[in-house]
């Protein structure tokens, strides 16, 4: 494999990688740093991004910047470069989530990461109808095989496990939308287009997809109390196809354990030609949260329900520049 020097370009094009992964609200509450006498990235939390109302412990923070940092390596592994991780490296320091340290001599390369590249720009969430046609088995044991390899556990969702889990989503986009605090935290993060200047984050209104008309598709509606001028109703999937995306613990390296494990089966999703989008609601409400676990095993601690199917991609969101999100150091 032919390795790319690792100079200043090299390390902004990295991170410019990285920072495509997804976010609640798209907030992107990361911040990377990057050392050049040890080779070594730092990923840390942006707790500025945080969102107390919605996200009080930052589990959900905690995702997204997993999932930066599985992007993070991906896009290291493509340039010939082998990674190794550190999860929470500094127990006095919390906010430092992981290092990376590029090149080390006893680490192997992961032949399975630079696959995964040619999806990292090409992934975005789907708020749009996915047809019918169901997932075959051998995708559906491939993307749990993925989420495996990062330590967590993706399991589709069968009747009457997934209506019961439609109907926790329901209920949990009611509680937010009556919960004057979330429904705030929300709009802060939403952006309409027409009537607001650029900007570099958040979820503008081309990406709210179409009102549900029909259909049983679980879809946070980022309108929220509002309206958006002309938007289109459609008919969504009547059986939508559900997966549950769990750790066994529940402490922040799990979290970010689960959250490279989610950017690993989006990334594959994506190659495979499936679309995606989440439904994160329950999960949000920790009594809700409780009552999706498998009702078989009855163990793990779930982090992510996630909808999956053949239908458009979405488009793409913004995302803040790489100048705004990484410090070069000697």
């Amino acid at each position: 494999m032919f390795t790319q020097t690792l100079d200043d370009t090299l390390v902004k094009t990295l991170v410019a990688d990285a920072v495509m992964a997804p976010s609640m609200h798209n907030a992107q509450p990361w911040h990377f740093s990057y050392a050049r006498g040890s080779r070594t990235f730092t990923l840390s939390a942006d707790l500025e991004r945080a969102m107390p109302h919605a996200d009080p412990t930052t589990r959900a923070l905690h995702l997204g910047c997993g999932a930066a940092l599985l992007n993070l390596r991906v896009a290291a592994s493509h340039a010939g470069h082998r990674t190794s991780t550190t999860l929470l490296p500094d127990p006095h320091a919390p906010a430092c989530l992981a290092a990376v340290r590029l090149d080390d001599p006893h680490e192997h390369m992961d032949e399975s990461l630079p696959g995964l590249h040619p999806a990292l720009r090409n992934r975005h969430t789907s708020r749009s109808p996915f047809t019918e046609r169901q997932i075959p088995e051998n995708i559906r044991a491939t993307l749990a095989e993925t989420a495996a390899r990062e330590g967590a556990q993706l399991s589709f969702l069968t009747t009457p496990h997934r209506e019961t889990v439609l109907d926790l989503i329901m209920h949990a986009e009611g509680y937010n939308r009556m919960d004057d605090g979330r429904d705030a935290e929300q709009r802060r993060w939403t952006h309409d287009t027409a009537a607001e200047p650029a900007v570099d984050d958040g979820i503008p209104d081309y990406a709210f997809g179409p009102r549900k008309r029909t259909g049983s598709a679980p879809l946070r509606d980022f309108a929220g109390r509002g309206t958006v001028p002309d938007r289109a109703y459609a008919d969504f999937e009547e059986r939508p196809q559900l997966a549950a995306l769990s750790t066994v613990g529940d402490t922040p390296a799990d979290w970010l354990r689960a959250g490279q494990a989610l950017e690993r089966v989006l990334l594959l999703a994506t190659l495979q030609g499936l679309a995606s989008s989440f439904a994160t609601q329950p999960v949000e409400w920790p009594d809700l949260r409780w009552i999706l676990r498998d009702p078989q095993s009855g163990t793990g601690y779930v982090h992510m329900i996630l909808r999956l199917g053949y239908g458009p991609m979405g488009p793409r969101t913004p995302r803040r520049s790489v100048d705004q999100v990484l410090t070069i150091k000697p």
